[in-house]
């Protein structure tokens, strides 16, 4: 058996550390937006019970209320909306602060840049 010893990517395709120190930040106050949008819709249901009554005693299909109905199903959907929008808009983010392997790869089929 013979061992290779694969160097990697030679140095001017690693990020420099304020790259990632500002990819960090940036995605820190992406992920702190998420978890306010989040908290902000999970504490709306008890407000909405106390604050209106046809929250929690009207009746909707099958006889739920409208309270029962949104955390049955409906904070079920939000909360794999804000999971897809938060893991969508972070990899987006990270991809264009930071590149990826691929980055300086020539796209489509004219010459590759200069």
């Amino acid at each position: 058996m013979h061992d290779r010893h694969d160097p990697g990517p030679p140095a001017e395709e690693h990020d420099t550390p304020a790259e990632v120190d500002a990819a960090f930040r940036t995605l820190r106050r992406v992920a702190l937006g998420h978890v306010a949008v989040f908290t902000g819709v999970l504490a709306a249901v008890p407000l909405l019970t106390g604050a209106l009554a046809w929250w929690s005693q009207g009746r909707l299909f099958g006889g739920m209320s409208p309270m029962f109905a949104m955390t049955a199903f409906g904070l079920y959907a939000f909360f794999f909306t804000v999971c897809l929008a938060a893991a969508t808009l972070s990899n987006a983010v990270e991809e264009r602060m930071l590149g990826g392997p691929g980055r300086d790869a020539p796209r489509g089929d004219g010459p590759p840049p200069a």
